[in-house]
């Protein structure tokens, strides 16, 4: 047979992996700031693998220095102008949405706090965005009437509901009436590397400090903590409590400091700008807030191995596993933080314990990277990939 007619060998093409173009995923907020939900939100989007998810980022306002400053650089974003929702401008700002939109074709819309989703939700359904969903991690204590009349009309232009805790998808439910198929529960991360090589707290020594992490609200309950050191301090003389944070309560907070005689024993510190400097130099961490959903500073505060005592209140509890990696005492009971701060200092190694429990804790759960998995996985899943 002719060499050219011979039978050829057969030679296989390499298998071509099909591969998904990522989900485009448009976030929408207010403006950003270094507070709780903005801080999550620059880190998700930071973090998200480019290749799954591709994100763009919607200002309705974001017009101060601050907000600026904390733009990521590796995404589109985009500031709107908008300060109030019910104006000539918001018309203005709604077209250049829209055309912010058809640019960059989201699959997905995510809106944080109320005016986003007031404007953003309804919009992106008439822009034909297929996917709609509102995040809100608060218990919601502070809506007014007004504010659940608007929500409830907004309900038909939104999928889904997103929320970080139990307690939060409970309070949606219940409080909302949200259905419960459409409230998703994606917990919170901490930035565990800004928190290497911390040493376990020792409450043996001559001084032991007591840190509080929070803004100056009333919902912090900084009053009732400052009212709690002065009984822990007729007890426990060897304390010193300091609070980082500012608000809207520094003048009344001031004042009450005055009148309970705290001096140099409670010192309110101001915005701090290195919290986990700030945590450094703390033995034992406290959350006394009245309301919480997932706390970020609580997360902050066991990423750094503090010994934790937070009120049982939102999603405490549970992240400090029912009491395995910190105390749990009930909301506004200062006598019970009292004595917990007395557990600690009496008992030294269960303190540090608490602390080395309470760090391996967030490593696993709810670190950084565990929470951008999770949400990558969620829009993968939503939008069929």
């Amino acid at each position: 047979m002719s060499a050219l007619l011979a039978p050829r060998p057969m030679i296989h093409a390499p298998a071509r992996v099909a591969t998904a173009d990522p989900v485009r995923v448009c976030f929408m907020i207010d403006r950003l700031s270094r507070a709780g939900t903005e801080t999550q939100l620059l880190a998700l989007i930071r973090e998200l693998d480019r290749t799954r998810v591709q994100p763009i980022l919607v200002l309705l306002d974001g017009e101060d220095d601050l907000s600026r400053n904390l733009e990521p650089t590796n995404c589109p974003v985009i500031r709107l102008g908008v300060q109030k929702l019910f104006s000539g401008r918001a018309v203005t700002a709604a077209n250049r949405l829209r055309a912010f939109w058809r640019e960059h074709r989201p699959e997905v819309l995510q809106t944080y706090f109320l005016d986003a989703a007031y404007l953003g939700a309804p919009l992106a359904k008439m822009c034909g965005i297929r996917n709609v969903l509102r995040v809100r991690n608060n218990l919601g204590y502070w809506l007014t009437r007004k504010h659940r009349v608007m929500n409830r009309m907004l309900r038909p232009f939104v999928d889904l509901t997103l929320t970080n805790t139990d307690v939060g998808k409970e309070a949606l439910v219940e409080g909302d009436g949200v259905p419960r198929a459409r409230v998703v529960v994606l917990a919170n991360g901490v930035d565990t590397a800004r928190f290497k090589r911390f040493l376990l707290p020792d409450t043996s020594k001559r001084l032991v400090r007591i840190g509080c992490v929070a803004n100056l609200r009333p919902v912090k309950n900084i009053d009732g903590l400052m009212r709690t050191a002065r009984a822990a301090l007729e007890r426990f003389p060897q304390l010193v409590f300091e609070v980082a944070g500012d608000g809207e309560q520094r003048a009344k907070l001031t004042a009450l400091h005055a009148e309970l005689g705290l001096g140099e024993r409670f010192v309110l510190r101001g915005s701090v700008s290195d919290v986990p400097g700030f945590l450094r130099g703390v033995d034992i961490a406290v959350l006394p807030s009245h309301s919480e959903g997932m706390s970020n500073a609580l997360l902050e505060y066991m990423a750094a191995g503090r010994a934790v005592i937070a009120t049982d209140v939102g999603a405490n509890a549970r992240v400090l596993d029912g009491g395995r990696c910190g105390l749990v005492v009930p909301a506004g009971d200062s006598n019970a933080m009292v004595n917990a701060i007395g557990d600690l200092l009496a008992n030294p190694l269960r303190a540090a314990g608490y602390g080395a429990a309470a760090r391996r804790r967030v490593g696993t759960e709810y670190s950084r990277e565990a929470m951008t998995k999770r949400f990558e996985t969620f829009y993968s899943d939503l939008a069929g990939r």
